[in-house]
């Protein structure tokens, strides 16, 4: 399990004092981006391959209210991967300084290839280097099916 840990800004609280749903974001995706860095997927190489990830949906539970005063911990962890590592499937645990988890959530996305705008598997090296990534007790591979929770057809939608 990947750790980052930070601290709360003024700039992290909403109306009601507390941490904004905006910062639980801003914070999971700095951890997702700390995580692909350390494993060598950084600005330069994505920019070199020209691919980017891209969220396809963020699944947030909150269970408790957290104030600024203490630092926190966000936990990553690799749930699901394609066999080509095209799509991806990561959770993430928020905790407190004393280590009782306050929020979760459930993510997947895919990697862009940035020229053609259109979802790419990944390149030899990228792929190496992820599928070598410690993976969830939880992990399982994923397919194309998976990523298609929800019809796009408007009468499927219908009550």
């Amino acid at each position: 399990m990947y750790l980052k840990e930070f601290e709360i800004r003024w700039s992290d609280i909403d109306a009601n004092r507390h941490l904004a749903n905006s910062a639980y974001l801003n914070f999971m995706s700095h951890t997702r981006m700390s995580f692909l860095m350390e494993l060598g997927l950084d600005q330069a190489s994505l920019a070199k391959e020209q691919i980017g990830p891209v969220v396809f949906y963020e699944h947030l539970y909150y269970f408790k209210e957290v104030f600024p005063g203490k630092p926190i911990k966000v936990s990553m962890e690799i749930t699901g991967m394609s066999e080509d590592g095209k799509f991806f499937e990561f959770q993430h645990n928020f905790y407190t300084h004393k280590g009782e988890n306050f929020a979760h959530c459930e993510m997947m996305g895919a990697w862009m290839d940035l020229k053609t705008r259109k979802l790419t598997a990944l390149t030899n090296d990228f792929l190496f280097t992820f599928s070598g990534a410690e993976k969830a007790k939880v992990f399982r591979v994923l397919t194309k099916e998976d990523t298609r929770k929800f019809s796009k057809d408007p009468k499927d939608l219908e009550v």
